[in-house]
């Protein structure tokens, strides 16, 4: 009589590796007429991702609209946010250098550096605008504005980092979990510090030009160098 024996099933992947058996697994149910959804931590931790993200994106649209109110233009605001961005590249850096990952306190930091960051940007180009309207030229009331400006932002940059050392190295009972966040707000304070200086003022004289030619384009009037206003 003929025995019949099945083939051994191969061993399953432990969770956290490289993702093989779970594709596998949502390949076999796909064919079979199913669907694999994720629940319980899984679920909870997709949705905050989403929550996050949002706010992030509410953030920068309502930081827009309060520096386009604030400055009565809608070229200013966006050189005062091009810091933004820059605080992506210390986050990253940052949870590199710790050896941290990218979860649901990391973003939490970059939520709260979106409103940080953007006040180093405001107190250089504000005091240049107001160098610019006594007359003083562009070039030099940029370069007055970053000398003048260079210690406040160094100081409220240096408080920050400060503040947030004990988090970002776990000092505490249990902070553990929550050190990421410390550190992504860490790396990103310094480096959108540090160039904060070098590219706003970038920008900020690149559409400055835009808005001049614009002007002569197709306003027809005489612009001001000083003021950046068509006559």
């Amino acid at each position: 009589m003929a025995k019949w024996s099945s083939p051994p099933t191969p061993p399953a992947a432990p969770w956290g590796g490289d993702g093989r058996h779970e594709e596998g697994t949502a390949g076999h149910a796909a064919s079979a007429g199913l669907s694999v959804s994720l629940w319980g931590a899984s679920k909870d931790m997709q949705e905050s991702f989403i929550y996050a993200v949002s706010a992030l994106a509410m953030g920068v649209i309502f930081i827009y609209m309060i520096l386009a109110s604030q400055f009565k233009s809608f070229l200013q605001p966006i050189a005062l946010m091009s810091s933004l961005p820059l605080t992506l590249i210390g986050v990253v850096g940052a949870l590199l250098l710790w050896r941290s990952t990218l979860n649901m306190f990391s973003i939490i930091g970059v939520v709260m550096l979106m409103g940080l960051v953007t006040k180093n940007a405001i107190l250089l180009l504000d005091f240049a605008i107001r160098l610019r309207e006594q007359g003083v030229e562009r070039t030099s009331a940029l370069l007055q504005a970053a000398h003048v400006r260079l210690r406040p932002i160094l100081m409220t940059t240096l408080a920050m980092v400060f503040g947030m050392v004990p988090l970002a190295f776990a000092l505490t009972e249990g902070s553990e979990q929550r050190a990421p966040m410390g550190q992504a707000v860490i790396g990103g304070v310094i480096t959108s510090s540090i160039l904060t200086l070098v590219v706003v003022p970038v920008i900020y004289c690149a559409l400055d030009d835009l808005k001049q030619w614009v002007s002569r384009k197709w306003g027809g009037g005489a612009v001001s160098t000083n003021g950046g206003e068509a006559a």
